[in-house]
């Protein structure tokens, strides 16, 4: 299968874009009609980018590990998947993220949770396209247009 093949999608590809609304303040955009408030850490009510990548990390790890959990646990299991991890200001990136997935497990026996477990860090490292992303890294191309 050539990389053309691997990276064409099955659905249009959503349309993501953010426009400024102040001083280092941003709305980000889908074509699917979400928007979320960006800014810098000193504004109320705003999510930074940084923040953003977090919370990336851990909804794709809650999504990757709903399909083994909900089948052993039922579909109204709560999670919690809590992620971490302070900024290099001094090189400005994050050299390590550290991701919590908090599930009730005290309903199966110790060797249940434990294959469950095994199951659910499978399915994160297999699924979770934003988690593979970061510990792989990805190649970012930058264009600048002007009218």
């Amino acid at each position: 299968m050539s990389a053309e093949a691997i990276l064409e999608p099955s659905q249009p590809e959503t349309t993501l874009w953010v426009q400024r609304t102040g001083t280092r303040r941003y709305t980000g955009h889908s074509s699917r009609g979400a928007q979320v408030l960006i800014g810098s850490e000193d504004v109320e009510g705003v999510f930074t980018p940084g923040e953003l990548l977090k919370i990336a990390l851990a909804a794709c790890t809650g999504m990757s590990s709903d399909r083994p959990l909900s089948r052993r646990l039922g579909d109204d299991y709560d999670a919690t998947v809590r992620v971490s991890g302070p900024a290099d200001r001094e090189n400005e990136w994050y050299p390590r993220l550290d991701e919590v997935l908090e599930v009730d497990l005290s309903e199966l026996d110790a060797e249940a949770a434990e294959r469950l477990l095994v199951v659910v860090e499978r399915a994160i490292d297999k699924v979770c396209t934003v988690g593979r992303t970061v510990k792989r890294g990805a190649e970012v191309r930058l264009a600048i247009e002007s009218d």
